[in-house]
């Protein structure tokens, strides 16, 4: 059994394979440093407020000191003992006083100072919390997508698949048409499937009765091209995500693999098998389901190799917006606009045989 064989048979058994994988959801944080931040703070203000009030018992100790010195100048000799204690007391809260100014200026600046780190290191965290998400959604569709390419590998090696590839006439058409509209009865992510011959033709497709592709001819397209010159049934190809005029418009992930004679890896390729992914609505649910927090009012989108937008939390600029990412050639980071808001980025990691086609999950917070 080829290395093929074993990964179909490991995605056959696996309970997921209809359902676009979703975001487990996060579970609720603390935290830590804004109350941290909000606790300095406090002390802060309960520091110069009581700083104050020293220096305002002071404030009166000099006017009794000054009341006392005018007093004992009026009594003459009999109160110049007492004039030597007013000075003495003036002089005690000349010290508090300088003391308490001190204090205040001291605390102020300590305080101030720990208030700024743990602003950066709340905004660090913040960050570095943004990019895991943006790796969180893009894993998951590079999940998704992995069974995409394993599915057409599959049923590209379909006994009435290859039949219908080697002797393309009417009966074996209406019955390959039939089959592939069971499978996509049971695998209700994929808008159509297509099987096409060598001359790029589509012979059968599986909603005949919605979609009549019929006899339409696709050999100009970059993802048949591709599929034709596929070295083995192992292999495959993945397209970017694109508007299939010949699904009514539709936004498609178009997956092809190569049907080879007597459904061998190594057998002589007779056609190629494109599926179409109904991109839009699963994409939407994984972008849509990444926990950035209510608080956050961010955008959380997938965009391919160009930073063209492929999938947007919010529904806009599908396949038309591009985003001004400022990777540096990185895989993941932050960083900020000029007008504050936090860009945070993700590259593909892939997923077992799919390595991916340079996309990003990307979080743009609000300004």
């Amino acid at each position: 059994m080829t290395q093929i064989s074993v990964a179909l048979d490991l995605h056959r058994a696996r309970p997921t394979a209809n359902t676009p994988v979703q975001p487990e959801a996060a579970e609720d944080e603390t935290d830590i440093s804004a109350l941290i931040g909000r606790l300095t703070a406090e002390v802060n203000q309960i520091a110069c407020e009581k700083t104050r009030s020293i220096q305002q018992i002071t404030n009166q100790m000099k006017m009794l000191a000054l009341n006392a010195l005018i007093e004992s100048s009026r009594a003459g000799v009999n109160g110049a003992g007492f004039a030597v204690v007013a000075q003495e007391v003036r002089a005690v809260g000349q010290q508090v006083e300088t003391i308490a100014r001190e204090l205040e200026g001291q605390l102020t600046s300590r305080t101030g100072n720990l208030m700024s780190s743990i602003e950066r290191m709340a905004e660090r965290s913040r960050g570095e919390r943004m990019v895991d998400l943006s790796l969180n959604a893009i894993e998951l569709i590079d999940r998704n997508l992995y069974e995409r390419t394993c599915d057409v590998r599959w049923w590209a090696t379909d006994s009435a698949v290859v039949d219908c590839a080697a002797s393309p006439a009417a009966a074996t058409v209406n019955n390959t048409s039939e089959r592939l509209a069971v499978i996509l009865g049971a695998y209700t992510v994929y808008l159509d499937l297509w099987l096409c011959d060598l001359e790029g033709k589509v012979i059968a497709n599986g909603r005949a009765d919605r979609f009549r592709v019929a006899g339409q001819d696709v050999s100009s397209t970059k993802w048949f091209r591709e599929a034709r010159d596929l070295r083995s049934g192992d292999d495959y190809v993945a397209s970017d995500v694109e508007c299939q005029p010949l699904l009514g418009g539709a936004q498609v992930a178009t997956y092809c693999a190569s049907v080879r004679a007597e459904g061998k890896a190594d057998g002589k390729p007779i056609g190629v098998l494109a599926i179409h992914f109904d991109w839009e609505p699963q994409a939407r649910a994984i972008v849509q389901g990444v926990r950035v927090g209510a608080s956050d009012k961010a955008r959380v989108l997938l965009v391919d190799s160009n930073f063209r937008v492929i999938a947007a939390s919010d529904g806009q600029g599908l396949l038309s917006e591009r985003v001004q990412l400022s990777t540096k050639g990185g895989h993941s980071g932050f960083y900020h606009e000029r007008d504050g808001r936090l860009v945070a980025y993700h590259a593909t990691p892939g997923y077992e045989t799919y390595k991916g086609l340079g996309w990003f999950g990307v979080i743009l917070g609000a300004v």
